[in-house]
């Protein structure tokens, strides 16, 4: 199929990807008078009284910003805050079908960290959360950071954090199959824009000892002067203890790990080949990997990822973030944190461990989806992956006093988030089918 003709004609189609419907009715003198005034003048004033009633008298609780300056638009680069809203509306779409969450799309007009920080700060108040994406580095660092500090609402930039939690999870089982332990290897990382950052970070957090972080220039480390910025210099700090030198070349030889979020063909067969036995290889890049999964086994990888969903064991970032936000809305979490982000991964992890169902083989024109080096993180279309991920956030919300809501019978959730998405998608196949 080629997939841009046929996205092209579909979006001339459908006029966007989203639509908003009422969930109150307005036919009738007295639905009206209830939907609005004068009866909606109470609720006003319950909130006026009660913030918080916000959640429970609006849409707030299940609503999601996601914010965009176009500045890091896939792989199209800075395109305009305009050019960039079909994606913005497909991550909504993803939102609501795969988490049931309610997502809006805020394209914003500047490229200036404390107008975008300005702006979402004072539009907060409408959304349980705010989804930063596809804002360009290290812009993207600093605006999280700033609004982190200005709202009361979960404040998580996909690019980084999505990417973090799927590459952790399948790494927590590449190294299974191998053999290896995470504390125990040396990783090489390659790119030093928002992925590679917190990707570092979360596997720093969450045991990581020896993390070398290279971009263009070679390896980053603690007294490099060409070509770095202050984000590089602060992972600098935290990363590439023995502060080895060099080309990517260089570093990755004697490596057990290879993570790429970066350029197409960075590595080739031949550097695979001075990687130790059971090496790994996350060749994230999209459309085109930094190594292709067949030249990477040629040259001794035991374990391949990739970003492309024609190979085994994609990295997807739409396995995590609708479950990370499902469980934070519902906890009403003030903050994302490394807790909640690790619980995602070792639930996503630990669901690749069990047979797929039939319907997940069915979609993927497999007979069978076993754990093992070809299965090493579950399929995008796998049902069980909000229940799994879900109640494993929202625990980690409650068990480090960012949720100000307690869910008491956590497998009792996770029975309701089955029921309410099953809801949500028989409400979205009509307006669906009334376009087919």
């Amino acid at each position: 199929m080629d997939y841009a003709k046929e996205s092209l004609r579909l979006h001339s189609e459908w006029r966007g990807k989203l639509e908003v419907t009422p969930r109150a009715q307005v036919d009738s003198k007295e639905a009206l008078s209830l939907a609005y005034t004068p009866g909606v003048a109470q609720p006003c004033l319950e909130i006026q009284k009660d913030i918080s009633k916000s959640y429970e008298l609006t849409r707030r609780w299940n609503t999601v910003a996601v914010v965009t300056d176009g500045s890091a638009v896939l792989g199209l680069g800075d395109i305009g805050p305009e050019a960039g809203m079909p994606v913005m509306e497909g991550k909504c779409v993803l939102f609501k079908a795969f988490g049931g969450v309610d997502a809006i799309p805020l394209c914003v007009r500047s490229h200036d960290v404390d107008e975008i920080v300005n702006t979402v700060a004072l539009l907060a108040g409408s959304f349980g959360g705010v989804n930063l994406e596809d804002i360009a580095a290290p812009r993207c660092f600093e605006i999280e950071r700033k609004l982190k500090e200005r709202c009361d609402i979960p404040i998580f930039h996909d690019d980084q954090h999505g990417t973090a939690v799927i590459t952790l999870a399948g790494l927590t089982n590449a190294l299974k199959v191998v053999g290896k332990r995470l504390e125990d290897v040396r990783i090489v990382i390659n790119g030093a824009g928002a992925a590679a950052v917190s990707i570092t970070k979360l596997l720093l957090s969450a045991g990581a000892g020896d993390v070398t972080l290279c971009d263009r220039k070679g390896a980053i480390y603690a007294g490099r002067s060409d070509g770095m910025n202050w984000i590089k210099e602060e992972m600098a700090q935290v990363t590439n203890p023995e502060k080895r030198t060099g080309s990517l070349a260089d570093v990755l030889a004697g490596a057990d790990v290879f993570i790429g979020v970066s350029a197409p063909g960075a590595v080739t067969k031949e550097m695979v080949q001075t990687m130790n036995a059971g090496a790994v290889i996350f060749a994230c890049a999209n459309p085109t990997p930094e190594i292709f999964p067949d030249d990477a086994k040629a040259g001794g990888a035991a374990v391949v990822a990739t970003g492309r969903s024609d190979y085994p064991n994609q990295i997807n970032n739409v396995l995590a973030f609708p479950g990370i936000f499902r469980g934070a809305l519902d906890a009403r979490a003030s903050d994302i944190n490394d807790a909640m982000k690790i619980a995602a991964a070792e639930a996503l992890a630990a669901l690749a461990k069990e047979p797929a169902p039939a319907e997940v083989c069915s979609a993927y024109n497999v007979d069978s989806l076993e754990y093992g080096f070809d299965y090493i993180i579950p399929k995008p279309l796998d049902p069980r992956i909000l229940t799994c991920i879900t109640p494993a956030v929202a625990k980690a919300a409650m068990d480090t006093g960012v949720a100000r809501k307690r869910i008491e019978d956590l497998d009792g959730y996770a029975r309701e988030l089955e029921r309410r998405v099953k809801a949500s998608h028989d409400r979205i196949r009509p307006f669906v089918a009334s376009y087919e």
